[in-house]
Protein backbone atom coordinates (compact mmCIF):
# COMPACT_ATOMS: atom_id res chain seq x y z
CA UNK A 1 0.00 0.00 0.00
CA UNK A 2 1.18 3.65 -1.37
CA UNK A 3 1.06 6.39 1.17
CA UNK A 4 0.79 10.24 0.29
CA UNK A 5 4.07 11.75 0.99
CA UNK A 6 2.51 14.17 4.08
CA UNK A 7 1.31 10.56 5.79
CA UNK A 8 4.59 8.72 5.23
CA UNK A 9 5.86 12.33 7.44
CA UNK A 10 3.50 11.60 9.82
CA UNK A 11 4.46 8.06 10.64
CA UNK A 12 8.67 9.19 10.16
CA UNK A 13 8.04 12.16 12.59
CA UNK A 14 7.06 9.53 15.49
CA UNK A 15 10.23 7.34 14.89
CA UNK A 16 12.25 10.91 15.02
CA UNK A 17 12.89 11.27 11.84
CA UNK A 18 13.07 15.61 11.05
CA UNK A 19 10.28 16.85 8.81
CA UNK A 20 9.38 20.35 8.17
CA UNK A 21 5.55 21.40 9.58
CA UNK A 22 2.70 21.47 6.83
CA UNK A 23 -0.73 21.35 6.77
CA UNK A 24 -3.25 20.01 4.37
CA UNK A 25 -5.08 21.27 1.98
CA UNK A 26 -8.81 20.85 -0.46
CA UNK A 27 -8.80 24.57 -1.67
CA UNK A 28 -6.68 27.50 -2.19
CA UNK A 29 -8.45 29.04 0.46
CA UNK A 30 -6.74 26.62 3.31
CA UNK A 31 -3.34 26.61 1.23
CA UNK A 32 -3.71 30.51 1.69
CA UNK A 33 -4.26 29.95 5.77
CA UNK A 34 -1.62 27.43 5.87
CA UNK A 35 0.59 29.52 4.54
CA UNK A 36 -0.23 32.05 6.87
CA UNK A 37 0.14 29.32 9.87
CA UNK A 38 3.26 28.47 8.62
CA UNK A 39 4.66 32.55 9.28
CA UNK A 40 3.87 34.05 5.64
CA UNK A 41 7.01 33.53 3.91
CA UNK A 42 8.24 30.64 2.01
CA UNK A 43 6.70 27.82 1.75
CA UNK A 44 5.81 24.65 -1.02
CA UNK A 45 2.97 23.75 -2.50
CA UNK A 46 2.77 20.31 -3.37
CA UNK A 47 0.50 17.77 -4.80
CA UNK A 48 -0.53 14.87 -3.76
CA UNK A 49 -0.74 12.12 -5.42
CA UNK A 50 0.73 8.77 -5.85
CA UNK A 51 3.40 9.38 -7.83
CA UNK A 52 7.37 10.68 -8.66
CA UNK A 53 8.02 13.06 -10.46
CA UNK A 54 5.48 15.47 -9.41
CA UNK A 55 7.99 18.67 -9.48
CA UNK A 56 8.64 17.79 -13.76
CA UNK A 57 4.84 17.83 -13.55
CA UNK A 58 4.44 21.11 -12.14
CA UNK A 59 2.49 19.64 -9.55
CA UNK A 60 5.58 21.07 -6.74
CA UNK A 61 5.47 25.16 -6.34
CA UNK A 62 7.86 27.26 -3.89
CA UNK A 63 5.75 30.49 -3.19
CA UNK A 64 7.23 33.34 -0.96
CA UNK A 65 4.01 34.33 0.73
CA UNK A 66 0.51 33.27 1.60
CA UNK A 67 -1.20 34.84 -1.61
CA UNK A 68 1.22 33.46 -3.94
CA UNK A 69 0.45 30.00 -1.97
CA UNK A 70 -3.34 30.42 -3.15
CA UNK A 71 -2.16 30.72 -6.83
CA UNK A 72 -0.21 27.90 -6.41
CA UNK A 73 -3.00 25.61 -5.04
CA UNK A 74 -5.24 27.20 -7.87
CA UNK A 75 -3.23 25.99 -10.42
CA UNK A 76 -2.29 22.77 -8.72
CA UNK A 77 -5.83 21.71 -7.20
CA UNK A 78 -7.81 19.77 -10.22
CA UNK A 79 -5.32 19.44 -12.45
CA UNK A 80 -4.13 16.29 -14.11
CA UNK A 81 -0.48 15.58 -13.00
CA UNK A 82 1.43 13.70 -15.68
CA UNK A 83 4.76 12.20 -14.78
CA UNK A 84 7.04 9.35 -16.29
CA UNK A 85 5.16 7.29 -13.11
CA UNK A 86 1.22 8.08 -14.15
CA UNK A 87 1.63 7.91 -17.49
CA UNK A 88 -0.43 9.60 -20.15
CA UNK A 89 -3.74 9.77 -18.34
CA UNK A 90 -1.87 11.46 -15.72
CA UNK A 91 -3.61 11.84 -12.06
CA UNK A 92 -5.97 14.18 -10.90
CA UNK A 93 -5.20 16.28 -7.80
CA UNK A 94 -7.52 16.86 -4.98
CA UNK A 95 -4.97 18.35 -2.42
CA UNK A 96 -1.73 19.52 -1.78
CA UNK A 97 0.57 19.54 1.56
CA UNK A 98 1.70 23.03 2.20
CA UNK A 99 5.30 22.94 3.92
CA UNK A 100 7.51 25.32 5.37
CA UNK A 101 10.57 26.60 3.49
CA UNK A 102 14.40 25.46 4.24
CA UNK A 103 17.41 27.17 3.49
CA UNK A 104 19.09 24.27 1.62
CA UNK A 105 22.83 23.81 1.27
CA UNK A 106 22.86 20.27 -0.07
CA UNK A 107 20.58 17.29 -1.29
CA UNK A 108 21.19 13.61 -1.02
CA UNK A 109 18.87 10.93 -2.10
CA UNK A 110 18.54 7.95 0.64
CA UNK A 111 16.31 4.94 0.56
CA UNK A 112 15.28 1.60 1.62
CA UNK A 113 14.01 -1.44 0.21
CA UNK A 114 13.72 -5.22 0.64
CA UNK A 115 16.73 -7.03 -1.05
CA UNK A 116 14.73 -10.28 -1.80
CA UNK A 117 18.04 -11.87 -3.03
CA UNK A 118 20.28 -11.57 0.03
CA UNK A 119 17.27 -11.33 2.45
CA UNK A 120 18.43 -7.92 3.73
CA UNK A 121 17.27 -4.76 3.67
CA UNK A 122 19.34 -2.24 1.48
CA UNK A 123 19.93 1.19 1.49
CA UNK A 124 20.85 2.72 -1.58
CA UNK A 125 22.52 6.78 -0.88
CA UNK A 126 23.53 8.91 -3.45
CA UNK A 127 25.10 12.72 -3.41
CA UNK A 128 22.40 13.53 -6.45
CA UNK A 129 19.23 14.06 -4.04
CA UNK A 130 16.63 15.43 -6.01
CA UNK A 131 17.28 14.17 -9.07
CA UNK A 132 15.75 11.07 -10.89
CA UNK A 133 17.73 8.04 -9.44
CA UNK A 134 16.92 6.21 -12.44
CA UNK A 135 18.70 7.99 -14.63
CA UNK A 136 21.30 8.71 -12.34
CA UNK A 137 21.45 4.93 -11.81
CA UNK A 138 21.76 4.68 -15.41
CA UNK A 139 24.27 6.94 -16.54
CA UNK A 140 26.59 7.46 -13.60
CA UNK A 141 26.17 4.42 -11.69
CA UNK A 142 28.90 5.28 -9.32
CA UNK A 143 27.45 7.84 -7.58
CA UNK A 144 25.28 5.33 -6.31
CA UNK A 145 26.20 3.13 -2.56
CA UNK A 146 23.94 0.12 -2.58
CA UNK A 147 24.27 -1.28 1.60
CA UNK A 148 23.19 -4.39 2.61
CA UNK A 149 21.92 -4.98 6.56
CA UNK A 150 21.30 -8.15 7.58
CA UNK A 151 17.97 -8.36 9.70
CA UNK A 152 19.71 -10.67 12.65
CA UNK A 153 22.32 -7.51 13.17
CA UNK A 154 20.42 -4.86 12.35
CA UNK A 155 21.76 -1.25 11.28
CA UNK A 156 25.29 -1.01 12.75
CA UNK A 157 27.42 1.92 13.05
CA UNK A 158 29.85 0.74 10.44
CA UNK A 159 26.70 1.31 7.85
CA UNK A 160 26.16 4.86 9.10
CA UNK A 161 29.67 5.66 8.83
CA UNK A 162 30.08 3.98 5.09
CA UNK A 163 27.02 6.28 4.05
CA UNK A 164 28.42 9.16 5.46
CA UNK A 165 32.16 8.93 3.72
CA UNK A 166 30.39 7.83 0.66
CA UNK A 167 28.26 11.25 0.51
CA UNK A 168 31.50 13.06 1.03
CA UNK A 169 30.08 14.61 5.37
CA UNK A 170 32.24 15.96 7.23
CA UNK A 171 32.70 13.98 11.42
CA UNK A 172 30.60 16.91 12.58
CA UNK A 173 27.59 16.24 9.65
CA UNK A 174 28.26 12.57 10.00
CA UNK A 175 27.47 12.76 13.50
CA UNK A 176 24.32 14.52 12.85
CA UNK A 177 23.48 12.12 9.99
CA UNK A 178 23.68 8.99 12.35
CA UNK A 179 20.43 9.21 14.38
CA UNK A 180 18.59 10.24 10.55
CA UNK A 181 19.61 6.85 9.10
CA UNK A 182 18.83 5.01 12.30
CA UNK A 183 15.59 6.29 12.52
CA UNK A 184 14.41 5.73 8.86
CA UNK A 185 15.76 1.74 9.45
CA UNK A 186 13.76 1.96 12.48
CA UNK A 187 10.75 2.80 11.05
CA UNK A 188 11.26 0.80 7.64
CA UNK A 189 11.10 -2.26 9.83
CA UNK A 190 8.67 -1.84 12.46
CA UNK A 191 6.47 -0.55 9.35
CA UNK A 192 6.40 -3.20 7.92
CA UNK A 193 7.51 -1.20 4.46
CA UNK A 194 8.78 -2.76 1.36
CA UNK A 195 10.46 0.97 0.02
CA UNK A 196 11.12 4.11 1.93
CA UNK A 197 12.78 7.05 0.29
CA UNK A 198 13.59 10.01 1.03
CA UNK A 199 14.30 12.07 -2.12
CA UNK A 200 16.07 14.85 -1.04
CA UNK A 201 17.23 14.59 2.45
CA UNK A 202 19.34 17.61 2.97
CA UNK A 203 21.60 19.07 5.05
CA UNK A 204 20.51 22.89 5.70
CA UNK A 205 22.24 26.11 6.21
CA UNK A 206 22.91 25.13 9.65
CA UNK A 207 24.16 21.78 8.82
CA UNK A 208 20.87 19.80 10.26
CA UNK A 209 19.39 17.34 8.39
CA UNK A 210 15.72 17.43 6.90
CA UNK A 211 13.36 14.68 5.46
CA UNK A 212 12.34 17.20 2.53
CA UNK A 213 10.35 14.22 0.59
CA UNK A 214 9.10 10.99 1.81
CA UNK A 215 7.67 8.03 -0.35
CA UNK A 216 6.39 5.19 1.66
CA UNK A 217 4.95 1.56 0.67
CA UNK A 218 3.96 -0.74 3.07
CA UNK A 219 3.66 -4.18 2.37
CA UNK A 220 0.18 -5.50 2.01
CA UNK A 221 0.09 -8.17 3.95
CA UNK A 222 1.40 -6.63 6.98
CA UNK A 223 -1.62 -4.03 7.21
CA UNK A 224 -3.93 -5.80 9.75
CA UNK A 225 -0.94 -5.06 12.06
CA UNK A 226 -0.56 -1.58 10.86
CA UNK A 227 -3.68 0.32 11.86
CA UNK A 228 -2.46 3.15 11.09
CA UNK A 229 -1.07 3.04 8.23
CA UNK A 230 -4.37 1.37 7.33
CA UNK A 231 -6.43 3.44 8.10
CA UNK A 232 -4.89 6.14 5.85
CA UNK A 233 -5.12 4.26 2.56
CA UNK A 234 -6.68 6.58 0.00
CA UNK A 235 -9.62 4.87 -1.77
CA UNK A 236 -9.09 7.67 -4.71
CA UNK A 237 -5.46 6.39 -6.11
CA UNK A 238 -6.44 2.93 -5.89
CA UNK A 239 -7.69 0.92 -8.78
CA UNK A 240 -11.89 0.66 -8.13
CA UNK A 241 -11.17 -3.32 -9.20
CA UNK A 242 -8.47 -3.87 -6.39
CA UNK A 243 -10.58 -2.64 -4.08
CA UNK A 244 -13.92 -4.85 -5.33
CA UNK A 245 -11.04 -7.79 -4.95
CA UNK A 246 -9.32 -7.13 -1.54
CA UNK A 247 -13.47 -7.66 -0.63
CA UNK A 248 -14.19 -10.83 -1.99
CA UNK A 249 -10.55 -11.95 -1.26
CA UNK A 250 -8.97 -12.28 -4.23
CA UNK A 251 -5.80 -10.86 -5.03
CA UNK A 252 -5.76 -8.69 -8.35
CA UNK A 253 -3.61 -6.49 -9.80
CA UNK A 254 -4.24 -4.53 -13.10
CA UNK A 255 -1.72 -4.94 -16.21
CA UNK A 256 -1.78 -2.80 -19.33
CA UNK A 257 -1.59 -6.09 -21.54
CA UNK A 258 -4.58 -7.74 -23.56
CA UNK A 259 -5.07 -11.52 -22.36
CA UNK A 260 -6.39 -11.90 -19.11
CA UNK A 261 -5.64 -14.33 -16.67
CA UNK A 262 -7.27 -16.40 -13.74
CA UNK A 263 -5.26 -18.48 -11.87
CA UNK A 264 -5.32 -19.92 -8.17
CA UNK A 265 -1.89 -19.48 -6.39
CA UNK A 266 0.33 -16.49 -6.64
CA UNK A 267 3.66 -18.72 -8.20
CA UNK A 268 1.72 -20.12 -10.45
CA UNK A 269 0.22 -16.77 -11.24
CA UNK A 270 3.54 -15.15 -11.91
CA UNK A 271 4.65 -18.52 -13.99
CA UNK A 272 1.61 -18.00 -15.95
CA UNK A 273 1.88 -14.24 -16.76
CA UNK A 274 5.65 -15.15 -17.73
CA UNK A 275 4.25 -17.81 -20.20
CA UNK A 276 2.01 -15.28 -22.00
CA UNK A 277 4.93 -13.40 -22.22
CA UNK A 278 6.95 -15.85 -23.63
CA UNK A 279 4.60 -16.84 -26.11
CA UNK A 280 4.60 -13.27 -27.29
CA UNK A 281 1.50 -11.83 -25.58
CA UNK A 282 0.73 -9.29 -22.90
CA UNK A 283 -1.00 -10.45 -19.73
CA UNK A 284 -3.79 -7.47 -18.75
CA UNK A 285 -3.27 -8.55 -15.05
CA UNK A 286 -2.45 -10.71 -11.82
CA UNK A 287 -5.33 -12.66 -10.35
CA UNK A 288 -5.20 -14.96 -7.61
CA UNK A 289 -8.38 -16.76 -6.23
CA UNK A 290 -6.42 -18.63 -3.75
CA UNK A 291 -7.17 -22.50 -2.58
CA UNK A 292 -10.91 -22.32 -1.81
CA UNK A 293 -12.09 -20.25 -4.44
CA UNK A 294 -16.33 -20.68 -5.02
CA UNK A 295 -18.20 -20.22 -8.02
CA UNK A 296 -19.46 -16.77 -6.81
CA UNK A 297 -15.71 -16.14 -6.66
CA UNK A 298 -15.20 -17.28 -9.66
CA UNK A 299 -17.78 -15.30 -11.23
CA UNK A 300 -16.21 -11.95 -9.49
CA UNK A 301 -13.26 -12.81 -10.61
CA UNK A 302 -14.19 -12.89 -14.58
CA UNK A 303 -16.32 -9.62 -13.77
CA UNK A 304 -13.13 -8.12 -12.58
CA UNK A 305 -11.14 -9.22 -15.46
CA UNK A 306 -13.92 -8.16 -18.41
CA UNK A 307 -14.03 -4.49 -17.07
CA UNK A 308 -10.83 -3.82 -18.60
CA UNK A 309 -12.10 -2.79 -21.94
CA UNK A 310 -8.09 -4.01 -23.00
CA UNK A 311 -9.02 -7.66 -22.45
CA UNK A 312 -9.41 -9.59 -25.39
CA UNK A 313 -9.14 -12.78 -24.07
CA UNK A 314 -8.89 -14.63 -20.86
CA UNK A 315 -6.60 -17.47 -19.87
CA UNK A 316 -7.77 -19.27 -16.58
CA UNK A 317 -5.09 -21.84 -15.24
CA UNK A 318 -6.11 -24.00 -12.42
CA UNK A 319 -4.19 -26.67 -10.33
CA UNK A 320 -7.16 -28.63 -8.28
CA UNK A 321 -5.48 -28.97 -4.79
CA UNK A 322 -7.55 -28.15 -2.36
CA UNK A 323 -9.73 -26.64 -4.84
CA UNK A 324 -11.68 -28.86 -6.99
CA UNK A 325 -11.70 -28.62 -11.08
CA UNK A 326 -15.21 -29.32 -11.04
CA UNK A 327 -16.04 -26.53 -8.87
CA UNK A 328 -14.18 -24.21 -11.00
CA UNK A 329 -15.90 -25.53 -14.16
CA UNK A 330 -18.90 -24.74 -12.83
CA UNK A 331 -18.19 -20.81 -11.70
CA UNK A 332 -16.92 -21.07 -15.25
CA UNK A 333 -20.11 -22.22 -17.10
CA UNK A 334 -22.12 -19.73 -14.19
CA UNK A 335 -20.07 -16.58 -15.30
CA UNK A 336 -20.50 -17.35 -19.24
CA UNK A 337 -24.07 -17.18 -18.89
CA UNK A 338 -23.86 -14.76 -15.79
CA UNK A 339 -21.47 -12.11 -17.34
CA UNK A 340 -22.54 -13.32 -21.49
CA UNK A 341 -18.57 -13.40 -22.17
CA UNK A 342 -17.74 -12.66 -25.57
CA UNK A 343 -13.88 -12.88 -26.18
CA UNK A 344 -11.57 -16.20 -26.56
CA UNK A 345 -11.76 -18.25 -23.63
CA UNK A 346 -8.79 -20.83 -23.15
CA UNK A 347 -9.15 -22.88 -19.77
CA UNK A 348 -6.46 -25.40 -18.44
CA UNK A 349 -7.23 -27.40 -15.68
CA UNK A 350 -5.25 -30.35 -13.59
CA UNK A 351 -5.57 -31.71 -10.03
CA UNK A 352 -8.90 -32.83 -8.09
CA UNK A 353 -11.50 -34.25 -10.21
CA UNK A 354 -10.10 -32.59 -13.56
CA UNK A 355 -11.94 -35.18 -15.77
CA UNK A 356 -15.02 -34.38 -14.18
CA UNK A 357 -14.48 -30.30 -14.47
CA UNK A 358 -13.43 -30.92 -18.25
CA UNK A 359 -16.76 -33.33 -18.93
CA UNK A 360 -18.48 -29.96 -17.48
CA UNK A 361 -17.12 -27.56 -19.87
CA UNK A 362 -17.40 -30.02 -22.77
CA UNK A 363 -21.02 -30.46 -22.04
CA UNK A 364 -21.74 -26.48 -21.26
CA UNK A 365 -22.02 -25.86 -25.18
CA UNK A 366 -19.88 -22.59 -24.37
CA UNK A 367 -16.99 -21.83 -26.91
CA UNK A 368 -13.73 -22.57 -24.71
CA UNK A 369 -10.54 -24.08 -26.00
CA UNK A 370 -9.33 -26.32 -23.80
CA UNK A 371 -5.42 -26.85 -23.05
CA UNK A 372 -3.37 -29.62 -21.35
CA UNK A 373 -0.11 -27.74 -21.21
CA UNK A 374 0.89 -24.65 -20.02
CA UNK A 375 2.90 -23.83 -23.04
CA UNK A 376 -0.47 -25.17 -24.72
CA UNK A 377 -2.77 -22.95 -22.92
CA UNK A 378 -0.56 -19.81 -23.75
CA UNK A 379 0.51 -19.68 -27.26
CA UNK A 380 -3.90 -20.84 -28.18
CA UNK A 381 -5.14 -17.72 -25.92
CA UNK A 382 -1.99 -15.50 -27.76
CA UNK A 383 -2.95 -17.05 -31.06
CA UNK A 384 -6.80 -16.09 -30.18
CA UNK A 385 -6.18 -12.38 -29.69
CA UNK A 386 -3.35 -12.03 -32.48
Amino acid sequence: MNLHEYQAKFLLAEYGVPVLPGYLAYTPREAQKAAVNLGGGVCVVKAQVHAGGRGKGGGVKVVKNSAAAFEAAEQILGMKLVTPQTGEEGKLVSKVWVEQGAAIKEEYYVSALVDRESGCVCFVVSREGGMDIEEVADKTPEKILSINVAPESGLQGFHTRKIAQFLGLDKAAARKLEPVVNALYESFVELDCSLLEVNPLVQTDDGEFLCLDAKMAIDDNALYRQRDAFEMMDYDEIDSREITAKEVGISYVALDGNIGCMVNGAGLAMATMDIIKQAGGEPANFLDVGGGATREMVTEAFSLILQDAAVKGVLVNIFGGIMRCDVIAEGIIEAAKTLDIKVPLVVRLRGTNVELGKELLAKSGLEITPADEMDEAAEAIVAAVA
